[in-house]
């Protein structure tokens, strides 16, 4: 744990607020920058400004552009590892550790160019499969050597902690939380809720906290998500969890690939929601999909400093 990291966490037990960015791959969508490849080699510039605005709009920690950037993200596309080689790019079995180092190089980038050296570097990692389908999560052994060799390429490229975000089960995110302690990173985690306040697999907030005994993440947070959804699930969690929780929701429709933007929660709206979610506890706030550095400014200037008991 880098000093950083200790000065934050020490900020979570005195029950300070702390601060997320907002969507990265919708942020790249409104400005006009499609966000296949994550183009953190490719548009720099683009990813280290959209970066430093978070900074700039108050963000305590930022997340890197790396969602869904592991091995299996481009297996998928394939028959098997012999298919991959005959038919896909010379260059796919390298491609996600060095896109990591490169996600995490122009985050760290953006930290220095705004002179917030405070700023913490979350690495994003999602669900090894598809996020918002739990049934398709692989074997243990599986899920135990990929999460524990993507962790090692945040930790080796400088990320100061994980994000393990928009997960669907308390099994997998064991896995994952199981990985990032051998590797010797802190760790949170974010789960994608239903209407119920439960996870896509079926968990609620109990079973959820029964499941992480022993293991709890830094933050347990709930996201990408619509804000009532997400309020439902930190109203929830509120009653079984006694350590840290966050929230940040998503803004919008996905219109697979793409993101829709829409206007039910601009900035101001998006600030009621979660001065709701700080009444709950949740002192970790940012936005998901489709939110803007002007919704990262309004929580950063509208959230109280420190929570009330």
């Amino acid at each position: 744990m880098n000093l950083r990291y200790q000065k934050l966490k020490a900020r979570l037990g005195m029950s300070e607020m702390v601060i997320l960015d907002g969507g990265i791959g919708s942020e790249m969508l409104r400005r006009g920058v499609t966000w296949e490849s994550h183009k953190v080699e490719s548009e720099p510039d683009e990813i280290r400004s959209i970066h430093a605005d978070y900074i700039r709009a108050g963000a305590d920690v930022i997340t890197t552009n790396t969602f869904q950037l592991a091995r299996r993200s481009y297996m998928n596309h394939f028959a098997d590892p012999a298919h991959m080689h005959r038919v896909g790019a010379q260059d796919l079995e390298a491609r996600p550790p060095a896109l990591i180092r490169e996600g995490v190089k122009r985050a760290m980038e953006a930290r220095e160019r705004t002179g917030r050296d405070a700023v913490l570097i979350a690495g994003s990692m999602t669900t090894l499969d598809w996020c918002f389908r739990p049934d398709m999560a692989p074997s243990v052994d599986a899920m135990r050597t990929e999460y524990r060799e993507t962790v090692e390429w945040f930790e080796n490229s400088g990320a100061d902690l994980m994000l393990f975000e928009t997960f669907n089960s308390s099994k997998e995110a064991r896995m994952a939380l199981e990985a990032a302690r051998e590797v010797g990173i802190p760790a949170w985690v974010g789960f994608v809720p239903d209407d119920r306040g439960r996870l896509l697999n079926g968990e609620d907030a109990a079973q959820v906290a029964t499941a992480l005994a022993g293991i709890e993440p830094d933050v347990l947070l709930f996201n990408c998500a619509p804000v009532p959804d997400i309020t439902r699930a930190l109203g929830e969690l509120a009653k079984v969890y006694r350590k840290p929780i966050g929230g940040y929701a998503h803004v919008g429709r996905f219109d697979p690939p793409d993101w829709m933007f829409t206007d039910e929660y601009p900035p101001d709206q998006y600030l009621a929601a979660a001065r709701a979610w700080a009444g709950f506890g949740a002192q970790v706030l940012g936005g998901c999909c489709g939110t803007t550095p002007m919704h990262i400014e309004a929580l950063k200037s509208g959230l109280p400093q420190t929570l009330t008991n």
